[in-house]
């Protein structure tokens, strides 16, 4: 079992930055993989940035391309978002994911992202 806990979530003007933080707990040497994924009211979830365990390896989509940075302190167990540039389209809930080899997908509790205009 791998649990996580999301926090720094809030309320941003557009243009601010927030930074979220995962903190995985449990099984947490299994991960090979930590994403972040988001959902708008009315849209689907979308995956918006991973990074592999070892940290060199880092994906975007191309929403966030260039605003939001992930990173990962193994040895604190968590995992980072750093969005800068905050639209009010980033408006959601935030997800952290955990991929362990043979089990499915881990998946925080979320959190609330609002950017005002």
């Amino acid at each position: 079992q791998v649990h996580l806990v999301e926090s720094g979530g809030g309320l941003v003007q557009a243009g601010g930055s927030l930074r979220l933080s995962c903190a995985a707990s449990g099984r947490s040497s299994s991960i090979y993989l930590m994403a972040w994924f988001r959902q708008a009211p009315g849209k689907e979830r979308e995956r918006i940035a991973a990074i592999r365990r070892s940290g060199d390896s880092t994906s975007y989509a191309d929403s966030v391309k260039g605003r939001f940075t992930i990173s990962r302190d193994n040895a604190k167990n968590t995992v980072y978002l750093q969005m800068n540039s905050l639209k009010p389209e980033d408006t959601a809930v935030y997800y952290c994911v955990a991929a362990v080899a043979g089990t499915s997908d881990y998946w925080g509790q979320g959190i609330q992202v609002t950017v005002s205009s």
